[in-house]
């Protein structure tokens, strides 16, 4: 899969958890796309899950969160991953190798 739309940023927090984070901003002709792409996202990052979703201070070991906003003609979708960092690593890589 290539990501057209979504362009993530990672930190780390220095003790193997990572956060990624894609923000993508659109007309609403391409908020389906936008949408469809984030959702093939989270596809990817369940079928590859390290452990139970969740929020990690309770226990989950990776979670997903996706927002839109709207502002105007324009929509702006953010997804964040987080997760142990080798995951998230590797899931973001295999996205771009497409």
């Amino acid at each position: 899969m290539t990501l057209h739309y979504l362009i993530f940023d990672a930190s780390d927090d220095g003790e193997g958890t990572g956060t990624w984070e894609a923000v993508a901003s659109v007309r609403a002709t391409d908020v389906p796309a936008v949408q469809a792409e984030a959702q093939a996202v989270l596809a990817a990052a369940e079928r590859r899950a390290p452990g139970p979703r969740g929020p990690l201070d309770d226990g989950g070991v990776w979670d997903a969160d996706v927002q839109e906003q709207c502002d105007g003609d324009w929509t702006t979708v953010t997804l964040t991953l987080a997760g142990p960092w080798a995951w998230g690593e590797a899931l973001i890589d295999r996205l771009d190798a497409g």
